[in-house]
């Protein structure tokens, strides 16, 4: 005797096929994802573009010179390309001394960036307009370790696919909203950490490390932000650690709100 198929469960099987395909992720994120239309590359493993629109910035603590001396290395796991954070103004961590910066500023953006750590320990950082940094430091699971916000989040470890692999942070950032010369709006990101949403419209209360972290860092302790578009910086310490496919889409976020 045959039974009766009831609603349900015709529904069932549609119910989960609709739930696995909510958890895959969305598409242009992690490793290798291509840019975004209206996206700019700013980053593709060559010489010929990090010249073109990268510089260093020179912070109070700025110790190198140009031409940049960050290497073109080859790409230990996919062949071509990548760009090493090797500069030796910045060894023993002397962050500040050879971080690079684009040349161009951006307020609101959508940033996708790839990094590899080649050893245990291995530190540097992406800095969103050069003032908030998302950490990249292998083997710290604190506000202060890979993937945070820092200081403002905890670090997402989890996500994390460890040294000798490549990583990405696939990111849309709010900058600070000003009325009349005064700071009425934090700055907010959202972040996927290799295909996995991790940060969710975080709030970013101050520029932290100092100046020698970043713009606006020696104002008023870090909360002095001022109203002014800047470049994405990437951060030198004297570590092998390498990166590749970056592209950024300009935005305009008229709302509070950074969630993709």
């Amino acid at each position: 005797m045959k039974r009766k198929r009831t609603l349900l469960s015709c529904l069932l099987p549609l119910a989960l096929a609709t739930a696995a395909l909510s958890q895959s992720p969305p598409p242009h994120l992690g490793a290798g994802a291509k840019p975004e239309e209206g996206a700019e590359v700013i980053l593709d493993g060559s010489r010929q573009m990090l010249d073109e629109k990268w510089t260093y910035w020179e912070g109070p603590r700025f110790a190198s010179a140009l031409p940049i001396k960050w290497k073109v290395v080859e790409d230990p796991v996919d062949g071509g390309s990548a760009i090493m954070t090797d500069d030796r103004a910045a060894d023993k961590g002397k962050y500040g001394a050879a971080d690079i910066v684009t040349k161009k500023p951006y307020r609101d953006f959508r940033l996708h960036i790839e990094f590899y750590i080649t050893k245990p320990g291995g530190n540097s950082g992406v800095y969103l307009q050069n003032r908030y940094e998302i950490q990249v430091l292998d083997g710290d699971k604190t506000k202060h370790g890979m993937g945070a916000v820092i200081n403002e989040t905890e670090s997402p470890y989890d996500a994390y696919l460890g040294v000798g692999k490549w990583n990405s942070y696939d990111i849309v950032f709010r900058a600070a909203r000003f009325e009349d010369g005064k700071l009425v709006e934090k700055p907010l990101v959202t972040m996927y950490f290799n295909g996995k949403k991790v940060h969710k419209n975080v709030a970013i209360s101050k520029v932290w490390g100092g100046p020698n972290s970043g713009v606006d860092g020696g104002n008023n302790n870090g909360f002095g932000i001022t109203d002014t578009p800047q470049g994405l910086k990437l951060q030198c310490e004297g570590h092998d650690v390498r990166y590749r496919n970056a592209w950024i889409k300009e935005l305009n976020l008229k709302k509070a709100d950074t969630d993709f």
